[in-house]
Protein backbone atom coordinates (compact mmCIF):
# COMPACT_ATOMS: atom_id res chain seq x y z
CA UNK A 1 0.00 0.00 0.00
CA UNK A 2 1.32 3.28 -0.77
CA UNK A 3 2.06 5.88 1.90
CA UNK A 4 0.66 9.34 2.72
CA UNK A 5 3.79 10.94 1.45
CA UNK A 6 3.47 9.13 -1.82
CA UNK A 7 -0.41 10.39 -1.96
CA UNK A 8 0.72 13.71 -1.19
CA UNK A 9 2.76 14.29 -4.04
CA UNK A 10 0.50 12.61 -6.44
CA UNK A 11 -2.23 15.09 -5.44
CA UNK A 12 0.76 18.12 -5.56
CA UNK A 13 1.24 16.86 -9.10
CA UNK A 14 -2.42 16.86 -10.08
CA UNK A 15 -3.12 20.15 -8.92
CA UNK A 16 0.37 21.40 -11.35
CA UNK A 17 -1.66 20.15 -14.20
CA UNK A 18 -4.64 22.62 -13.50
CA UNK A 19 -2.40 25.58 -11.92
CA UNK A 20 -1.66 26.87 -15.94
CA UNK A 21 -5.34 27.13 -16.44
CA UNK A 22 -6.25 28.72 -12.88
CA UNK A 23 -2.83 31.34 -13.29
CA UNK A 24 -4.19 32.09 -17.25
CA UNK A 25 -7.21 33.79 -15.15
CA UNK A 26 -5.32 35.44 -12.38
CA UNK A 27 -5.58 32.62 -9.90
CA UNK A 28 -3.63 29.68 -8.52
CA UNK A 29 -3.98 27.39 -6.06
CA UNK A 30 -1.94 26.24 -2.70
CA UNK A 31 -2.19 22.51 -1.16
CA UNK A 32 -2.73 22.72 1.79
CA UNK A 33 -3.16 19.13 3.39
CA UNK A 34 -4.43 15.72 2.82
CA UNK A 35 -6.11 13.61 5.62
CA UNK A 36 -8.34 10.58 5.20
CA UNK A 37 -9.05 11.22 1.52
CA UNK A 38 -9.83 15.07 1.57
CA UNK A 39 -7.79 17.23 0.10
CA UNK A 40 -7.33 20.84 1.81
CA UNK A 41 -6.55 23.80 -0.59
CA UNK A 42 -7.05 27.66 -0.97
CA UNK A 43 -8.19 29.62 -4.37
CA UNK A 44 -5.51 32.30 -4.85
CA UNK A 45 -5.75 35.46 -6.77
CA UNK A 46 -8.42 36.41 -8.83
CA UNK A 47 -10.04 32.84 -7.98
CA UNK A 48 -10.05 33.36 -4.31
CA UNK A 49 -12.73 35.65 -4.73
CA UNK A 50 -14.24 35.15 -7.45
CA UNK A 51 -17.94 33.92 -7.72
CA UNK A 52 -17.56 30.80 -9.60
CA UNK A 53 -15.31 29.85 -7.32
CA UNK A 54 -17.04 26.94 -5.67
CA UNK A 55 -17.69 25.80 -9.42
CA UNK A 56 -14.07 25.54 -10.11
CA UNK A 57 -12.89 23.98 -7.01
CA UNK A 58 -15.77 20.89 -7.50
CA UNK A 59 -16.28 20.98 -11.42
CA UNK A 60 -12.18 22.03 -12.00
CA UNK A 61 -9.94 21.29 -9.46
CA UNK A 62 -11.51 18.42 -7.68
CA UNK A 63 -12.40 16.63 -10.80
CA UNK A 64 -8.70 16.28 -12.13
CA UNK A 65 -7.67 15.70 -8.79
CA UNK A 66 -9.44 12.46 -8.32
CA UNK A 67 -9.18 11.29 -12.13
CA UNK A 68 -5.71 11.43 -11.15
CA UNK A 69 -5.58 10.35 -7.54
CA UNK A 70 -8.72 7.61 -6.56
CA UNK A 71 -7.84 7.72 -3.43
CA UNK A 72 -9.42 11.25 -2.97
CA UNK A 73 -12.63 11.58 -1.78
CA UNK A 74 -13.09 15.34 -1.66
CA UNK A 75 -11.26 18.51 -2.19
CA UNK A 76 -12.56 21.68 -0.02
CA UNK A 77 -10.95 24.93 0.18
CA UNK A 78 -10.02 26.27 3.39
Amino acid sequence: MEDTTGLVERVKAALDEVRPALQMDGGDVQFLGFDDGVVRVRLLGACGGCPMAAMTLVGFVEERVRQRVPEVRQVVSA
